[in-house]
This record gives C-alpha cells, sequence and structure tokens, in this order.
C-alpha cells in the first residue's frame, strides 16, 4: 500500500515561509506525475504546482515566483517551498503522486494557514 505523508504546515504571519514536505513509501521514481494541491475553506480542490517525469515542472499562476517545488530522491521525499505567503494562501494542502497505470495516491493534507 503506498502512503504519502505530509508535514510542515503551520500558523505563519504574511510575508513568511514555511516548507512541506511529503514522504513517500515508494521510490518518487515509482511516480510519473507528482505535484501539490490546495483546498482553501468553502472551494474545489486545485492544483498548485506539478512535475512529469522528463517535462518541465508547472505552477499556478497564483503561486508563480513564489513557491518551488523540489525532490529528494534519496529520502523518498518531495518539498513544497513557499515564499512571500498571504492570507489567500491558507489552505490545506496535499500532495499527490501518480504512476505509469494513472493510478493516484494522495496524502493526508497539512494545513497552512497566514495570519497576523
Amino acid at each position: 500500500q503506498v502512503q504519502l505523508v505530509e508535514s510542515g504546515g503551520s500558523l505563519v504571519q504574511p510575508g513568511g515561509s514555511l516548507r512541506l514536505s511529503c514522504t513517500a513509501s515508494a521510490s518518487l521514481f515509482s511516480y510519473n506525475r507528482l505535484g501539490w494541491y490546495r483546498q482553501a475553506p468553502g472551494k474545489l480542490r486545485e492544483w498548485v504546482t506539478f512535475t512529469e517525469r522528463g517535462s518541465t515542472t508547472i505552477y499556478a499562476d497564483s503561486v508563480k515566483g513564489r513557491f518551488t517545488i523540489s525532490m529528494d530522491n534519496a529520502r523518498n521525499t518531495m518539498y513544497l517551498q513557499m515564499n512571500s505567503l498571504n492570507p489567500e494562501d491558507t489552505a490545506v494542502y496535499y500532495c499527490k503522486a501518480k504512476n505509469e497505470w494513472n493510478t493516484e495516491y494522495w496524502g493526508q493534507g497539512t494545513q497552512v494557514t497566514v495570519s497576523s
């Protein structure tokens, strides 16, 4: 059973930074697509960023230039570095992985709250 476990969510002031982690129970090389999504209160879940093997990384316009996805293959962990946070970034953040058979795996979510 593949598992994704997120951590790093917290309360942060506007303008601050956070780094989220998502550790997989299998090698990151097992997946064709890795990414982050978020869901704000009362809103639909939306994609934030994803990267596909052998392709470029895509960011939503709302986070471009502020968020960065990265991988540590030795630790089976992907990260989301979030800078210049604002209250509109408040949401539950989820990591997602998809393998070559298009099977998708989600983490349990981690809460990010941006508030003074």
